[in-house]
């Protein structure tokens, strides 16, 4: 899979200094409350179509009480979201696509989860751009905590038509 965290040198980012923190995102993605799947951004590489995110576990985050008791595991459907707004956010913060459009996701392919997520942890992002255009993104994303590959798949987004006029505004 072409979106390899060595690819980037994740010791030499700024998790402390994100380029991108909560408030940012948010002026971006519209997800919110439980269902905000990013902590920060921490790179973006415009010309080689690179991003790198992260995601904060915490022990009271919603799923972490039923999924599963005694020993919480970050649901790989929510590694899955996470992705898909990391990409989701470059697709707007570049202005890829035109302005005020919302990008759904259309697809998941090659989805392969290898490491558990649990609470106290840091899920690090890093998706690449396969194909960069306004009517379709396709981005291999590579998970990883601590240095291991947590999981990896291929997120293709599709513009679902101005946020505004879905929203019935």
């Amino acid at each position: 899979m072409s979106a390899d965290p060595a690819a980037v040198d994740l010791a030499a980012l700024d998790f402390d200094h994100p380029v991108a923190g909560p408030d940012e995102i948010r002026a971006v993605n519209p997800q919110r409350y439980e269902f905000e799947m990013l902590s920060g951004i921490v790179h973006v590489d415009p010309a080689r179509h690179v991003v790198v995110g992260f995601k904060d576990m915490a022990a009271d985050d919603f799923w972490a009480r039923g999924h599963m008791p005694g020993f919480p595991l970050f649901p790989g459907v929510l590694m899955c979201e996470a992705a898909a707004q990391l990409c989701g956010w470059y697709y707007t913060s570049q202005k890829v696509g035109d302005p005020g459009v919302l990008l759904g996701l259309g697809g998941l392919d090659e989805a392969r989860f290898v490491r558990p997520v649990r609470p106290g942890e840091r899920l690090v992002m890093v998706g690449t751009g396969v194909r960069i255009h306004r009517r379709m993104t396709r981005f291999r994303v590579a998970g990883t905590v601590g240095g291991e590959r947590a999981f990896e798949l291929v997120v293709t987004g599709v513009p679902l038509g101005k946020l505004e006029e879905l929203r019935g505004a």
